[in-house]
């Protein structure tokens, strides 16, 4: 079979109206191309135009994107100094804490010392007077009998001797110290006096007599001594004349004028 003259080509049978609206639709396309304006060159008005707009959006994104970020720092700050604040007042209240803790276990050691130490002062005052009585009847011993030298002291004088340094030493041991205040002058602050000695062979206010002795119980005054303290002397009173005596001048004795009609 020999090769056609239109080999390749093919054909389609279109109707007339299709290609007429192709056509029509084709020169419509041109002549609204030729229609229309030319598109603007580069630099001419439309441009120049649209550029400012843009860069003042910009600038009213950027003024509004700070003040953002400044109020979000204000407000970051504010937060800042009130947590600053409240460190500060935590602060305090811990160091004031700790401060009251440690006057705490101050008054507390304080107090447990001072129990330590004078815990046991009612029961010592009340030994106080039993170290008196023994003191009083060592002190109604004669003279005589109460030297060491005495070649066979009475018994009864050594056991009571030996009873009352015992129970000093035993005092001692819990700290208690005695005194005496004869010939000291008078102190308010560690004697107690009992009365007044009349006397002129001491100036006046000096410790003569002492009832009892003062204690200490680790240098605090526990009892005061109770003592006599010298006074000065009263003056005698003059000597009243004997009833009926002539007063020196005629006159009575009771220093009145005579009403019996006699002359004074």
């Amino acid at each position: 079979m020999a090769d056609s003259p239109n080999k390749g080509a093919f054909q389609a049978d279109i109707p007339a109206d299709a290609v007429l609206d192709a056509l029509r639709s084709v020169e419509r396309v041109k002549g609204g191309e030729a229609s229309a304006e030319p598109p603007a060159a580069p630099g001419e008005g439309a441009e120049v135009a649209i550029e400012p707009q843009g860069q003042a959006a910009g600038e009213d994104q950027a003024t509004e994107r700070e003040r953002s970020l400044e109020a979000q720092l204000e407000l970051s700050q504010e937060k800042a100094r009130e947590t600053l604040e409240r460190l500060k007042d935590t602060h305090d209240r811990y160091v004031r804490a700790v401060a009251d803790l440690e006057n705490y276990k101050k008054r507390a050691q304080k107090e447990r010392d001072e129990v330590l130490r004078y815990g046991n002062e009612k029961l010592l005052k009340d030994l106080f007077p039993v170290v008196d009585g023994l003191d009083r009847a060592l002190a109604a011993v004669p003279e005589a009998d109460r030297g060491a030298a005495t070649p066979a002291p009475d018994p009864l004088l050594k056991g009571v001797r030996l009873v009352r340094a015992s129970l000093e030493q035993a005092l001692a041991r819990h700290g208690v110290t005695s005194f005496d205040a004869l010939g000291q002058a008078f102190d308010p602050a560690r004697h107690e006096a009992l009365l007044q000695v009349p006397t002129a062979e001491e100036a006046p206010g000096t410790v003569v007599m002492q009832h009892a002795r003062g204690f200490l119980l680790h240098e605090r005054l526990v009892r005061p001594a109770m003592v006599g303290v010298a006074a000065p002397p009263q003056a005698e009173p003059p000597r009243a004349e004997v009833e009926g005596e002539a007063a020196p001048g005629g006159g009575a004795a009771d220093g009145k004028t005579r009403t019996d009609g006699g002359e004074g």
